[in-house]
């Protein structure tokens, strides 16, 4: 290795630690979170995405127009397309979130996403960051947030994954030293986590959760999640009425399968890169990554997702209305919730539950032996009228 090449190296790990510290500052300067009841219009963003994100945000539209209609006509909620998100558009730009989709999404409130295509190594597109890391990046939205539940089995979860930081807050930036070297880096904030587990503890506080569980591998890697870890027990401390135990990630993909022991669990908080994983293997609990919703919470903004792939596969196999569309209905039920709706996100949930796992009218098998998306949620929308 040659001195030139150390030295390229660690101004690029300089550039990135200005950048770091730079996002530090405007997390401090972030304002409180918005009172959308003081808004005229709240707005509502729908954006598409790639594969077979168009074919279910589509219908996951209809469902929140059908169920806010009255507002729409009176003006008080909006509803609008944000178009520009495809795979195709972005690669074209070489942007991950190019700026035009960046601006119409910053006149939104709310914004409801279907999934994107993130290119790998070896894939036809350029290497571009991921489409949701520059979404939550841009828009501060530091809270991913899921829920499981599967009643039947005792389990009642939701998981607080840190969304700005850790293993993803610079993925596209690590350094190529030389042939034989690559280095990549993990980013944890004093200000980054504190909200985090803030938001946690103050969602158990309200909801009666008994629980919180804080999930890293501060064991090995020590710096970055002793720092989290520790960050989040001195938030713990606040609230002594929850119990709050750690646990260490590889354990913990353990225990959520043990039968017995997951019952126990109520609160997740967990960095950037465990809790991508973990919250997909709780999906499968209650039927797969295809039934289950993700929120996306920022003081400003907020963006609520299907947790799946764009599949393009059925795409080019021309089944993409054959979709199931449950991910993202689950993330409108929580959009719903989230902008103080609760009455009817409970109603969407109840006709979820009942569609899906109880009368089960309908089945979504993604090819032509089961329902399209557009069918089922008819039938969702015919089942709200019944709870």
């Amino acid at each position: 290795m040659t001195n030139q090449q150390i030295k390229a190296a660690a101004e690029k790990f300089e550039a990135l630690l200005r950048e770091q510290l730079k996002r530090v500052d405007e997390i401090n300067n972030a304002g409180d979170f918005l009172d959308y009841a003081s808004l005229d219009t709240l707005i509502i963003g729908v954006v598409g995405g790639d594969g077979i994100g168009p074919a279910i945000t589509h219908q996951a539209r209809r469902v929140l127009e059908y169920l806010l209609k009255d507002e729409i006509a009176s003006g008080k909620i909006e509803i609008r397309d944000i178009e520009g998100c495809t795979i195709e558009n972005r690669a074209a730009k070489n942007q991950a979130l190019p700026d035009e989709v960046l601006s119409e999404l910053k006149k939104c409130h709310v914004i409801l996403k279907g999934p994107t295509t993130t290119p790998r190594k070896g894939d036809e597109w350029p290497n571009i960051e991921s489409a949701n890391v520059a979404m939550r990046k841009a828009l501060d939205l530091f809270a991913n947030v899921r829920p499981v539940k599967v009643p039947s089995q005792g389990i009642d979860w939701t998981f607080f994954r840190e969304n700005t930081e850790g293993a993803y807050a610079v993925g596209s930036k690590g350094v190529h030293v030389n042939d034989d070297l690559a280095i990549d880096f993990v980013v944890t904030t004093t200000e980054g986590t504190e909200r985090i587990a803030r938001l946690a503890y103050e969602f158990a506080k309200k909801n009666n959760k008994s629980r919180v569980s804080i999930v890293t591998k501060a064991n090995v890697i020590k710096t970055t999640d002793g720092k989290f870890l520790d960050l989040c027990r001195k938030v713990a401390s606040d609230y002594p009425e929850i119990e709050t135990d750690d646990w260490y990630i590889d354990i913990m993909t353990a225990k959520l399968v043990d039968e017995k022991r997951r019952r126990d669990f109520r609160v997740f908080i967990l960095p950037n890169l465990y809790g991508d994983i973990i919250t997909d293997e709780a999906a499968e609990f209650q039927g797969g990554v295809g039934t289950a919703g993700s929120a996306n919470i920022g003081k400003r903004y907020a963006m609520f997702e299907a947790i799946h792939g764009s599949a393009p596969r059925m795409v080019k196999e021309g089944r993409e209305k054959y979709a199931d569309p449950c991910s993202v209905l689950r993330a409108a039920v929580m959009l719903l919730n989230h902008i103080g709706y609760n009455d009817r996100a409970a109603r969407l949930e109840r006709a979820l539950d009942i569609c899906m796992y109880e009368e089960k009218k309908l089945v979504m098998t993604g090819r032509d032996t089961g329902a399209t998306c557009e069918e089922f949620s008819d039938y969702v929308m015919e089942t709200v009228n019944r709870v």
